[in-house]
């Protein structure tokens, strides 16, 4: 019965959802205050009945129906609750439920904090959020319904994916659905701009919270997809360039590029085409990757579906938002025309300059991406495009990026002088040329990567302290918990990329390892480590049979503790999976992966020592700290945007 419910509740969401495009969009074209009011209690409805129907299947999954096929299909009796929860989102059917539940979370959020929006721009926003659910509720409910029954229930289920059960997954999805979903209200807000015939400084406001807020969640989620990765899979890097990765990343580039396009626009009035493209491609990119997972045009871990139906139906969705968006672009773009001018050695430069960056950045991944599918179509040749073209295409484009940033944070608006910002962050260049000279000097290799890195990382982090410091004026520290948390948002986060870009250099710069086969009670030496293999057990787990190796980890005579790398396999699913063990420090991890027994005995292991890797995810969730204070300003709110104008058109002069 609550199944049935569920799906009931579907069928109405996506009539609500075409009565929230229709009605709306409807009275703010004709002026209707009636039909506009109607946006708010439709996306709210829509959003209360996505998600008793998202409820509804997670019911099913938490008590083991196996009537329902998607339950059967991606689920097991045997299984911790845990994972019983997160299959819900563990397959193509219910991830499209969770999408379409955060494009309807969204679209109340918006209904319930967007009051104060002017009547018409915010049922056209409504309007457009109605439209996106509606598109992908008729593509759930006529390709994808994830309530299908099976005639006779089986006894047990087939359990999921192995690879998907772990915290890291079981949290990464969710996140990066947020962050990709999130994009929609970019979308929604450019569109209905373009359709009000109005791009100024108040809507460069009100979008910067949505966009903010998407690229936050996108941040968290693509930092835990890595880190599953790093220790899950058991080939000790961090990110493979795989198209579904990319297809995450891209939209994180782009939404980077649309927050700051967006501060030249709320501040300056320039750049509206160019924000309102940005916000355009930044959600095409999220359609896209929708359908790489869902089409069946590659094999990934990360893929869900191989349906062509399908991909052709997420095809025209694609091309349906995204054409009807550039369509409605160019016809508007006399709309857009930039009020203000500013000097080419300025903070508007420097932010066309960083969106230059970011743009061809992801211009650059979405090529290498769609190139093998490229080449397989026109030329019937078979391609790979690994790891060396995107390490050597994108990483000076992200050099580049670092080497501007703290320059252009400090740079006044509309006009500066160079030589007055350089000798503010003279001690922040002193002190990152000195680090890196540091280390090419410590090094043996001598190599490049890992003296830039931390050179470039030092320039991030100690150009963001002379950042904040510097807003100080006279106070000194008096001053520094009075700053607006948007300030403080802002340096955090350049200090976290910092932090990144360091810790992607010393991992690859300074890495070592050792590849052998070992027998018990051999002891593996590596980079000053003792790595002893001591026993090998069998272990039975809730629903899967480990085999566990207890390795000693010990350094100049000196035990550190007893690591447990493990292989496992799920009986249900028949598949193994490798399970790292992990030292972590602040400084290095060791790493150590367990292999197949071999004939002759002893068992293969990998065994990594990995500089910084930890400095990797601890700056991408100092990013999203840094997007989650700023969010937190005052400023950044709706209602404070709203306010500031209301005392501008009556007369009163804004702070």
């Amino acid at each position: 019965m609550i199944t049935e419910l569920g799906h009931f509740c579907l069928i109405l969401a996506f009539a609500v959802a075409l009565f929230q495009t229709v009605v709306p969009l409807v009275g703010a074209w004709r002026r209707w205050p009636g039909w506009m009011a109607a946006a708010e209690p439709a996306a709210l409805v829509q959003a209360v009945l996505v998600g008793a129907s998202f409820a509804a299947l997670t019911w099913a999954f938490v008590t083991s129906d196996f009537s329902l096929r998607l339950v059967w299909a991606n689920s097991h009796s045997a299984k911790p609750m845990l994972y019983k929860i997160t299959g819900v989102w563990g397959n193509h059917e219910g991830s499209m439920l969770l999408w379409i539940l955060i494009v309807a979370l969204f679209g109340g959020a918006a209904a319930l904090f967007g009051t104060n929006l002017p009547p018409s721009l915010r049922a056209r926003v409504l309007g457009v959020q109605g439209m996106i659910g509606a598109a992908f509720l008729a593509f759930l409910l006529f390709t994808s319904n994830p309530f299908l029954r099976l005639a006779v229930p089986p006894f047990d289920g087939q359990d999921l994916n192995p690879l998907l059960q772990d915290p890291g997954l079981a949290f990464h999805p969710p996140f990066l659905y947020l962050g990709y979903v999130g994009l929609s209200m970019s979308f929604s807000f450019a569109i209905a701009a373009l359709l009000e015939g109005r791009v100024d400084a108040a809507w460069g406001r009100w979008v910067r919270p949505w966009t903010l807020a998407a690229w936050v969640f996108l941040t968290i989620g693509i930092a835990l997809g890595s880190w599953w990765a790093y220790y899950e899979l058991g080939w000790g890097g961090f990110w493979f360039w795989d198209p579904v990765e990319n297809a995450s990343f891209m939209p994180w580039l782009v939404a980077a590029a649309l927050l700051h396009s967006a501060i030249v626009v709320e501040k300056r009035e320039s750049l509206k085409s160019w924000t309102i493209l940005l916000a355009i491609i930044a959600f095409g990119f999220s359609l896209i990757g929708a359908f790489i997972t869902r089409s069946g045009i590659i094999t990934s871990v990360h893929a869900f579906a191989t349906d062509p139906e399908r991909g052709v139906f997420l095809l025209a969705i694609t091309a349906a938002f995204m054409g009807g968006g550039l369509t409605l672009f160019a016809a508007r773009s006399e709309i857009m025309a930039s009020k203000g001018v500013f000097g080419l050695i300025s903070r508007e430069s420097a932010l066309v300059f960083n969106n230059i960056l970011l743009g061809v950045a992801a211009f650059v991944v979405f090529v290498g991406t769609i190139w093998p599918l490229v080449s397989e179509m026109t030329f019937d040749r078979k391609l790979s495009v690994g790891a060396p073209f995107f390490n050597m295409a994108f990483t000076p484009f992200m050099v580049a990026l670092g080497v501007i940033l703290p320059l252009g944070a400090m740079l006044p608006w509309k006009r500066a002088k160079l030589g007055r910002i350089a000798r503010k962050l003279a001690p922040a260049a002193v002190l990152a040329l000195a680090v890196g000279a540091l280390v090419w000097a410590m090094e043996e290799g001598r190599s490049a990567l890992g003296p830039v890195g931390l050179m470039l990382g030092t320039w991030l982090v100690a150009g963001s302290v002379v950042d904040l410091w510097s807003r100080t004026g006279n106070s000194g520290f008096a001053r520094l918990g009075r700053l607006p948390r948007a300030d403080w948002g802002r340096v955090v986060a350049h200090a976290g990329l910092g932090v990144t870009m360091a810790g992607i250099a010393g991992m690859l710069a300074w890495q070592s390892e050792d590849i052998r086969v070992v027998q018990i009670g051999d002891t593996v030496e590596l980079s000053g480590y003792e790595i002893t293999l001591e026993a090998v057990n069998q272990v039975q787990g809730p629903n899967y049979v480990s085999t566990m190796a207890d390795v000693r980890l010990s350094k100049d005579g000196r035990e550190i503790g007893t690591m447990h790398p493990e292989k496992r396999v799920y009986p249900v699913a028949g598949m193994p999976t490798t399970e790292a063990a992990l030292d972590n420090g602040f400084l290095r991890d060791i790493y150590i992966a367990l292999g197949d027994p071999q004939q002759g005995g002893g068992w293969a292991m990998r065994s990594y020592v990995k500089p910084l890797a930890n400095w990797i995810w601890g700056g991408a969730l100092l990013m999203a700290l840094g997007g989650a204070l700023s969010l937190s300003d005052r400023r950044y709110r709706v209602a404070a945007g709203a306010a500031k104008q209301a005392r501008v058109q009556q007369g009163v002069p804004a702070e």
